[in-house]
């Protein structure tokens, strides 16, 4: 697979190589850390792999599953599909076998990161995913930190899901996080993975931006629809344009070389005033689309 040149803009299937629907790869991206696959099993189907110099969170994006190492498994509950909950996942570590079985079916995100620590493997409920909302007004969305800096223990990988409700822009204003800059800036690639609600019996479809940094970087303006994913090596992005009627979903996979895990953003000077008006506007009312249920570890 080689990345487009207009802007690393993936449509549905063009990712697609042998069991996977994507399978993003260091290599095929052309950089040096993250990782995505997206995994179709049908009822009873079962697929192995390993995880080589990679950290890997399985997270089911609609279904339930069983995910077993070497020597321990986990019952993903799983959910609907990204719409109706926030989801319990697996963690496992660099060097192992991973067997992934569904008696029902479903599809499953392997998110992913070249990493140096073997971090032991384990399962995150879905009730201690954070939910939260970010922005306001028109730029109200909601994050699922399943994976954030701080929330859950990775070497590399940062993993979160953004759900942005019909008409909104979401990924604004545009920041990057393309320099290492101690204390104010992340070196971190990123791959958005995009799914689109349905409405009406029309799929819909949102809109991606991605303007350059610097000289020669990435300049994307890309339709998106479910199952698209967009490679984001530099530049600043966003918006993320979710259209009326539509609620816009998308999972972030992050990783890059800093010593500090950690996800800090430089906002683009021309747009980074529009924040100062989020304490004048409420929250757009439809969020959240839904909160983490309450319960504990297992």
């Amino acid at each position: 697979m080689t990345a487009p040149t207009s802007g690393f803009h993936l449509p549905a299937g063009s990712a697609a190589e042998g069991p996977y629907a994507v399978d993003i790869t260091p290599r095929k991206a052309g950089w040096g850390y993250s990782s995505l696959r997206v995994l179709e099993l049908p009822p009873g189907g079962w697929h192995t792999f390993s995880t080589e110099d990679s950290e890997w969170i399985v997270l089911p994006l609609s279904g339930g599953c069983t995910v077993a190492t070497e020597d321990l498994a986990f019952q993903l509950d799983g959910r609907e599909n990204v719409f109706a909950g926030v989801t319990d996942f697996a963690y496992v570590p660099r060097d192992t076998q991973v067997s992934i079985a569904s008696r029902a079916g479903g599809r499953f995100a392997l998110t992913g990161a070249r990493c140096e620590r073997r971090l032991p493997a384990r399962y995150g409920p879905a009730s201690a995913v954070p939910v939260e909302l970010r922005g306001s007004g028109n730029c109200s969305r909601q994050v699922n930190n399943f994976a954030a800096a701080g929330v859950f223990e990775a070497d590399r990988l940062i993993a979160v899901e953004v759900l942005t409700p019909g008409g909104n822009w979401s990924s604004y204003p545009p920041h990057k996080h393309d320099e290492c800059r101690p204390g104010e800036e992340s070196e971190l690639e990123e791959i958005y993975y995009f799914d689109i609600e349905p409405a009406h019996g029309a799929q819909g479809v949102g809109y991606q931006r991605v303007s350059p940094s610097r000289s020669g970087g990435s300049d994307v303006l890309a339709e998106v629809r479910g199952g698209d994913a967009v490679l984001i090596p530099d530049g600043w992005h966003g918006p993320s344009i979710a259209a009326p009627g539509h609620t816009l979903y998308y999972l972030n996979v992050m990783a890059g070389p800093g010593a500090e895990r950690a996800w800090l953003i430089c906002d683009h000077p021309d747009h980074a005033w529009i924040r100062s008006t989020w304490p004048e506007q409420p929250v757009d009312p439809r969020l959240p689309l839904y909160e983490a249920p309450a319960g504990g570890a297992r």
